[in-house]
């Protein structure tokens, strides 16, 4: 099994510690979305999961091995985390058929990740010519050169536009679909929500949650429901009998927090309640993410006085 493994990951610079004992698994299988705030520690993970930076203490493997030892790497791991990394003066092109060479992958392979990414038009072209989210492609067609077992992108989204952003998405889903594993970061908490499984949470350089996305999510944001009815008395009396309270909005609906409405559904039903309308309102990832890292932030804006 190819996993992403950190044990007890600690990176300091100077007096500063921008990882702090950091222990999590990236399993197949699953996208996992990589949260914190600026300055959290999660570029720096990642420049350690490959080699890039030295550990202070702790360790970093895929599927069981450091990255530097790992023979022919863009066979085992794709990664973007810098979209400027291509040397402006080549083609798209000769860009990934360097890659290529270097780790012995077949030339066919080029041809087949540029039309993968929509690229395939500018593939002649030089990189200096090309827009941020056309970079973006060119760095996801060399994640995916090597075909390998894991993936690790930061940030991905930047710069498409809404038809990339759906790609990615798709993209995503697919890739862990045939069981691979996938580490995305990412500032876009409702992009996230839409590929994620799982999320890793950091703050400050330690972790904050390792779990499941949904489960993230209910633990943080309590869920309510949305009801309207032509008999309010009638409303108020059920719920309060099983212990539910509803809070009247001016536009005519009533909200039952701390409610599923499967549960809502069957009091009122069975009350013989008027039900014009009934909806879930589903806590969002933005609200449990904020709810977290409230006091994780690096930096934040104050509010201005009036």
């Amino acid at each position: 099994m190819t996993s992403i493994d950190v044990q007890a990951l600690t990176k300091e610079y100077g007096t500063r510690r921008a990882v702090d004992d950091l222990t999590f698994t990236v399993r197949p299988g699953r996208v996992t979305g990589f949260l914190g705030p600026n300055g959290a520690g999660k570029s720096t993970t990642m420049r350690l999961v490959l080699g890039l930076d030295r550990p202070t203490s702790g360790t970093a493997t895929v599927g069981g091995r450091p990255y530097a030892t790992l023979h022919e790497p863009l066979r085992h791991v794709g990664a973007l985390l810098d979209a400027h990394a291509a040397h402006g003066a080549r083609t798209g092109r000769d860009h990934l058929r360097t890659l290529a060479v270097s780790n012995r992958i077949a030339a066919r392979r080029v041809d087949e990740v540029l039309e993968e990414t929509g690229i395939a038009s500018a593939a002649r072209r030089r990189v200096r010519t090309y827009s941020l989210g056309m970079r973006q492609r060119l760095g996801i067609a060399a994640a995916l050169l090597g075909d390998p077992g894991v993936i690790m992108l930061d940030e991905p989204s930047n710069g498409l536009d809404p038809e990339g952003i759906i790609w990615i998405r798709e993209l995503l889903r697919r890739l862990a679909a045939e069981g691979r594993t996938v580490l995305v970061s990412s500032h876009l908490m409702n992009e996230t929500a839409s590929f994620a499984d799982h999320l890793v949470v950091l703050g400050r350089g330690r972790l904050l949650a390792d779990t499941p996305m949904r489960e993230f999510i209910d633990a943080r944001v309590r869920p309510s429901v949305r009801i309207r009815t032509t008999d309010a008395t009638a409303l108020k009396s059920v719920l309060a009998a099983h212990g539910h309270d509803a809070v009247e909005h001016e536009d005519g609906y009533w909200s039952v927090h701390h409610a599923r409405v499967d549960d809502i559904g069957r009091l009122v039903s069975a009350a013989g309640v008027p039900i014009l309308e009934l909806s879930a309102r589903e806590g969002t990832l933005e609200q449990a993410y904020l709810d977290l890292t409230a006091t994780e932030a690096e930096f934040t804006a104050q509010p201005q006085e009036a």
